[in-house]
């Protein structure tokens, strides 16, 4: 049961890995997305005249996020193996053609010397007359696969009529109401940043500002400040992951920390719409600039996103562990993963609209701050959640199948 306990004890760091690439993604992504949005305005003396950049000026950044992904799905094919143990055994067409190809032009190159295949070597005694060559060609040969933990081997499944236990129900609207939050946020946050600045001078018709509440206006940062804004929230995040996240984690522990820095999010959705009111040094209708703007911009990104540092990798630990059996574990996060997406398709929908509606009649932080009303029943609703092992249900042979497999990591050399 050791090995149990030292997955636990890594568990935390390994789910880390996911939202710290995205990260880097998001820190990647808008500075390209900025640098190539509208090239041909942006730079006339090198795609000027190009006539489908003039008349698509998005394009470029998307046919760059199509190849980005194109290669990420060569990935997939050819690097990853099967992990599911009814499948690893099975021939991978991908894997397979990936190591032929490794084999035929993956050979030792030194100083210049390229060593295709086998070659003869002489057996001759070394003499003046007959050299040895300095090189000898050798075939490359890999290393023995280490040994792999046995994992139990369950006779039986659980019924699919049992899976919803109050715990994964509790997990769940929690896990939706935590992702349809922030997706909604991340899509209209782009909206706020590039919608124009409030202009007194040549208000809207039958309207009057009555702050704190009754105002409207955006930031106007054009794409390039836009893809910078977003690439400071992504340094932000993979700093708080590397530096912050497994320390307090460790200490506070997985659910503990998450319940604590899900407050985080309405705080950062009710203050995020007041950075219009923030001044500028440039007079409207100019985007907002200067350094108040900016220390506002990145004090709200950083609340944000240490809520989202947190409850991230928290969030996928909590649904890998409230699987009542681990028969289920596959179905759990696939209902996890269709409950997630739901919800990023209807709250960025619902909160487009809302947002809109809200620069209609002159409230532009309508929608952020219905995001701050959702995050506090995410936040209430945590408390009814609790970490479990996953395995609440035991099933008949379940004892048997753990003692089989912790036999057997012993005969191996795991304690």
């Amino acid at each position: 049961m050791n090995g149990h306990a030292n997955e636990n004890r890594y568990q935390s760091r390994a789910f880390l890995l996911l939202p710290m690439t995205g990260n880097i993604g998001t820190i990647i992504g808008p500075i390209i997305g900025g640098l190539l949005a509208d090239p041909a305005a942006n730079y006339p003396s090198l795609f000027g005249g190009i006539a489908w950049l003039e008349k698509y000026p998005y394009a470029a950044p998307n046919l760059v996020s199509a190849f980005f992904l194109f290669l990420a799905l060569l990935a997939v094919i050819f690097g990853l193996d099967e992990t599911h143990e009814l499948f690893a055994h099975k021939e991978d067409w991908g894997r397979t053609l990936s190591r032929k190809i490794h084999v035929k032009y993956g050979q030792f190159r030194r100083k210049g010397t390229v060593y295709d295949g086998y070659t003869a070597i002489d057996s001759r005694p070394t003499t003046p007359t007959t050299p040895m060559s300095p090189f000898i060609p050798i075939s490359p040969v890999s290393p023995a696969k280490p040994p792999k933990r046995v994992a139990p081997r369950y006779k039986q499944r659980l019924p699919f009529r049992r899976i919803f236990t109050y715990n994964v129900i509790c997990t769940l609207i929690s896990h939706g109401l935590l992702t349809g939050s922030i997706g909604t946020f991340n899509s209209i946050w782009y909206s706020f940043l590039s919608t124009p600045v409030y202009n007194p001078s040549s208000p809207p018709s039958n309207y009057t500002p009555h702050p704190p509440f009754t105002f409207t206006g955006g930031i106007g940062l054009p794409p390039r400040s836009v893809g910078l804004v977003m690439a400071i929230l992504g340094t932000i995040g993979i700093l708080l992951q590397l530096f912050l996240y497994p320390t307090i984690n460790q200490r506070l522990g997985t659910i503990l920390s998450w319940r604590i820095f899900l407050y985080c999010f309405p705080l950062a959705y009710f203050l995020s719409p007041f950075l219009s009111l923030i001044p500028s040094s440039t007079p409207p209708p100019s985007p907002k600039s200067g350094w108040k703007i900016w220390l506002g911009l990145c004090g709200v990104l950083f609340v944000q996103r240490i809520g989202q540092t947190f409850a991230g990798p928290a969030t996928t630990i909590l649904i890998n562990n409230c699987s009542p059996h681990p028969s289920v574990l596959g179905t759990i996060h696939g209902i996890g993963q269709s409950a997630s997406s739901a919800a990023r398709t209807i709250g960025p929908a619902f909160g487009g609209w809302l947002y809109g509606e809200g620069l209609n009649i002159g409230m532009v932080g309508l929608m952020f701050w219905v995001l701050a009303g959702m995050s506090g029943v995410t936040c209430l609703a945590s408390n009814w959640v609790r970490e479990g092992d996953g395995h609440e249900i035991r099933l008949d042979g379940d004892d048997e199948a753990e003692e089989e497999a912790d036999r057997r990591n012993r005969e191996l050399g795991f304690r």
